[in-house]
């Protein structure tokens, strides 16, 4: 520390200025969300953004993405290649510009990319920075040029290496160990969710992903295809693969309003779900925006007036509000705009209001021809807004219910919850138990000052095939949103939370390690997905990870959370130790539960994040609903335990 610091002064010395790669790698978060699993899949979509623009503009149909042995990525694509002439202000290549430089890229000029899923102007370049190797290899005009990098410092000038005839760029890259210290491995499934995202928004691309790490049965390595050749109205049909539909076929269309091309595909079901899906420019919007309040705008104006003129609302005893037009739809709106306004570098929600009305007018278009040439179908949906409607009145009545309950109307709290002692929500943390009997246990081994606990009497209720009032009515969910303080319901949105009376900021779930207990695990997280996803996208709601069998030999004692690390401590222990299986977290004694699951200092919580709504959507929607073989090869697939009843 210089001497003028130490005496406090502060002036133009003290500023560290840190310029492009050297920024990235200071604060990595600022520029790919997190540094944990979800940041590291992040640089993947990153480099395949980049091919997927050269896709948007005509100038690419295929690209591969191959999960390497070494944990390392190589995406390819067909298009232009990246330009590898000289950049007359930069002096270096263009390509080594683009991969060193923060914010350089054809995607500023409007010549080169009309529209753009990166236009925060990352990118590839950000991606460089935080591996420690990459290697960009470019096919343009007959050559093949290369160039390599370490923590985003090019090693040499740009090189020709051969010739060839086909064009494109590949990119290989290692994510850096010093940045990404949680987990460096790739999930082949949150890619694939990905890639299969992406092809079905941009129809007619063939996009192709495979994993070196792993071979099937046949020897080949892993890998799947995806093309769509209908695009959004396959996506549909993909996700509601699971439910009911309940008319004829997917309402769809595409066309250009106020030159924001915009395409739609929706569907109503039998479910009480409203799935709503939007993206700009091929993200994923989450949080929504102007493009679905255009949406909604457009269906609720179009449909009322259907419905109006239809004469089927005549003898309805009360309004029709924009809730019930979308219950039991899943919609997938997406848009392509030019110079897209995302509210926060997360790129979740779209500010530009021009897109608002540019939605709101081709939806409604969309859905007056449907309409009209279709009356069977119209006449259905408007007596499910109907029935929605009159399912609403009632759910209202069980809402407020609900909230009359909460800490904040001063109802008080579930006679079942143990409360603790901290007031403030950021300390504190409340534990979901299953039954009475682990309850107890949790109860007595919990520490008072910071741990609560709520029982939770068997299995809540399925909400993926129940009505909202039979929902807001069910004692174990009222608990849960008593206990919790949150309130429900706006005009917008019935179900909308709000957190600000939240009363912990740890919910965590705690089950038995077996069948049952998965089974309630995801019930109840059904439960967060459908009706409080605010909770769980604030990172919020946890799993508890009880361990699985205790081994001891004499004094020696130590706990497994699997098959192989029971082997492994048998092994330790001489071969001969003494296996108790943990069936239910009530075998355990309250210090043993303490120990193992509940003491912050050593107990593991899995956080639940949303990384794919879409897919999180079908999941959902098919362990939880009436649909048995998808489930049945789900729970094989991906089955932790031995012994499973389906």
């Amino acid at each position: 520390m210089s001497e003028e610091q130490k005496k406090g002064n502060y002036g133009a010395d003290s500023i560290q200025a840190l310029e492009g790669m050297e920024h990235v790698r200071m604060r990595p978060s600022m520029y790919i969300g997190d540094v944990g699993v979800r940041g590291l899949h992040h640089l993947v979509y990153e480099v395949v953004d980049n091919s997927i623009d050269e896709a948007m503009g005509g100038h690419c149909d295929t690209i591969g993405v191959w999960i390497n042995e070494d944990n390392s990525v190589t995406v390819k694509d067909n298009g232009r290649g990246i330009p590898v002439d000289m950049h007359k202000k930069e002096g270096v290549s263009a390509l080594e510009v683009v991969m060193t430089k923060i914010g350089a890229g054809g995607k500023f000029d409007k010549d080169s990319y009309k529209v753009s899923g990166g236009l925060h102007g990352v990118g590839v370049s950000v991606v460089n920075a935080l591996s420690e190797d990459l290697k960009a290899t470019v096919y343009r005009e007959g050559k093949i040029y290369e160039q390599e990098y370490q923590r985003g410092k090019t090693q040499y000038p740009v090189k020709a290496v051969g010739e060839t005839e086909e064009r494109g760029t590949i990119v290989t890259f290692k994510p850096d160990s010093q940045i990404f210290q949680q987990s460096l491995e790739f999930n082949y499934d949150t890619l694939s969710s990905r890639m299969r995202e992406l092809a079905f928004l941009n129809r007619g691309l063939t996009i192709t992903i495979t994993d070196r790490r792993n071979k099937e049965e046949n020897g080949e390595f892993v890998s799947e295809t995806f093309h769509s050749e209908e695009g959004l109205k396959e996506f549909i049909r993909f996700l509601d693969g699971n439910r009911e539909m309940l008319i004829n076929d997917v309402i769809s269309m595409e066309g250009e309003k106020n030159d924001i091309p915009v395409e739609v595909a929706m569907v109503y079901n039998t479910s009480f779900n409203e799935n709503l899906h939007s993206y700009v420019n091929n993200i994923n919007t989450h949080e929504g925006g102007t493009h679905l309040s255009g949406f909604r705008r457009g269906l609720t104006t179009t449909l009322k007036k259907y419905a109006d003129a239809s004469g089927m609302l005549d003898k309805l005893k009360f309004d029709i509000a924009g809730d019930d037009f979308r219950e039991g739809l899943t919609a997938i709106i997406s848009v392509k705009v030019a110079e897209p306004q995302f509210e926060g570098q997360t790129k979740t929600k779209l500010g530009n209001r021009e897109v608002t009305a540019a939605v709101s007018q081709a939806v409604s278009e969309m859905l007056e021809n449907y309409l009209e040439e279709n009356p069977n179908d119209a006449k259905t949906i408007v007596q499910k807004v109907i029935l929605a409607a009159t399912a609403r009145h009632a759910a209202r009545k069980a809402r407020e219910m609900v909230q009359r309950k909460t800490v904040m109307s001063g109802g008080g709290l579930p006679g079942k919850l143990s409360d603790c002692s901290e007031q403030d929500p950021e300390k504190c943390e409340v534990f979901l138990v299953e039954g009475d009997s682990a309850g107890g246990t949790a109860k007595q081994g919990r520490d008072r000052n910071f741990q609560a606990i709520l029982p939770l009497r068997g299995k809540i209720l399925n909400v993926e095939k129940a009505m909202q009032h039979k929902v807001f009515e069910n004692e174990e969910i009222r608990n849960i949103y008593t206990a919790l303080g949150v309130t429900i319901g706006t005009e917008e949105d019935s179900k909308a939370l709000n957190l600000d009376k939240l009363r912990y900021h740890k919910v965590v779930i705690m089950c038995d390690a077996d069948v049952d207990g998965s089974h309630i695990s995801t019930l109840i997280l059904t439960f967060f997905f459908r009706y409080m996803k605010e909770l769980v996208e604030a990172g919020y709601v946890y799993i508890a990870t009880p361990p699985l069998y205790l081994v001891k030999k004499g004094a020696k004692k130590e706990y497994a959370w699997s098959d192989k690390a029971r082997d492994e401590l048998n092994e330790q222990f001489g071969g001969s130790a003494s296996i108790q299986r943990y069936k239910g977290l009530g075998e355990m004694n309250a210090e043993q539960l303490w120990d193992t699951t509940m003491n912050p200092e050593f107990r593991t919580l899995r956080q639940v994040n949303i990384d794919n709504g879409t897919e999180a959507d079908r999941i959902f929607s098919m362990l939880m609903g009436d649909d048995v073989p998808p489930r049945r090869e789900f729970i094989e697939k991906n089955a932790v335990y031995a012994n499973i009843d389906v």
